[in-house]
C-alpha cells in the first residue's frame, strides 16, 4: 500500500457524506499527495448508495495511485472494483472475506488491542493489522484503548504491516510513528481541521516526516 518505508497516511472518509458536495472536496484532498490509501466507511446507508459512492470516488484514487478500501463489505468491494475490504470483528469472517475478495486484493482486519488476533489474521494472511484506538475519538465509539508499546512488540516480531488509529492528529501522533507504525489511520483530523481538509492532510504528513527530528 505504501511505496516508501515513511509512515503512510490512511485516510478514512467520514461516516457520512453528500456525495455532490464531498466528491471535489475529495479530490481537492487526494491532489496535495498526502494520502496513501483511502477507506470508504459509510454507515447506516443503502448498498445502492455504497456502490453510487464507489463509482464516483474509485477513479479519483485510480488516476492518482491510491488503493480504495471498503469497509466492511468484501461482496460489494470486490463486484465495484475496489482495491480491497477492510473488516471489523463484527464483520465479514476473514477467510469469507479472502475467499471473495481472492489473494490479488487486500483485505485488512481490526484487531484492537488483540496481539494474539493480530497474530492469528497475520499468519492466515491479511494484509495488515489494524489497532487502537490510541486517544480518545469522537468518530466512533472506541471498543478499546492501546499505547504505541503494542505496535513496538508487533513490528518486533513479524512484519506483517501495522495500522494505528484513533484520535490521531498531527499533534500526537509523534510515538506512534516512532514506535513503528506502517499506516496512521485518520478521519476528523483531516475532516475536521480548522483550515480545511488539504491543510489537515498537509499537516499530519508534515508531521509523520519530523517524528523523528525532536527524539
Amino acid at each position: 500500500m505504501n511505496a516508501d518505508d515513511q509512515t503512510g497516511l490512511y485516510l478514512l472518509t467520514p461516516p457520512k457524506i453528500d456525495l455532490a458536495v464531498f466528491s471535489d472536496r475529495l479530490k481537492s484532498v487526494l491532489d496535495t499527495g498526502a494520502i496513501d490509501c483511502l477507506q470508504l466507511r459509510l454507515k447506516d446507508i443503502s448498498d445502492d448508495d455504497v456502490r453510487k459512492a464507489i463509482d464516483a470516488i474509485l477513479p479519483l484514487c485510480s488516476d492518482r495511485d491510491i488503493p480504495l478500501i471498503l469497509n466492511d463489505r468484501p461482496d460489494i468491494a470486490k463486484k465495484s472494483g475496489c482495491d480491497g475490504v477492510h473488516i471489523g470483528e463484527d464483520d465479514t469472517g476473514y477467510d469469507e472475506a479472502r475467499a471473495i475478495m481472492g489473494d490479488e486484493h487486500i483485505v485488512g482486519v481490526s484487531c484492537y488491542d488483540s496481539r494474539h488476533r493480530a497474530m492469528e489474521l497475520g499468519e492466515k494472511g491479511a494484509d495488515y493489522v489494524a489497532f487502537g484506538a490510541f486517544y480518545p475519538t469522537e468518530t466512533k465509539e472506541a471498543k478499546t484503548s492501546v499505547t504505541p508499546e503494542i505496535l513496538e512488540i508487533w513490528t518486533t516480531f513479524t512484519t506483517v504491516p501495522c495500522v494505528a488509529i484513533g484520535g490521531i492528529t498531527a499533534e500526537n501522533l509523534g510515538p506512534i510513528v516512532a514506535a513503528g507504525a506502517d499506516f496512521i489511520a485518520v478521519t476528523a483530523g483531516v475532516w475536521n481541521h480548522p483550515d480545511g481538509p488539504e491543510a489537515g492532510a498537509k499537516a499530519i504528513k508534515l508531521a509523520i516526516a519530523t517524528a523523528f527530528d525532536d527524539l
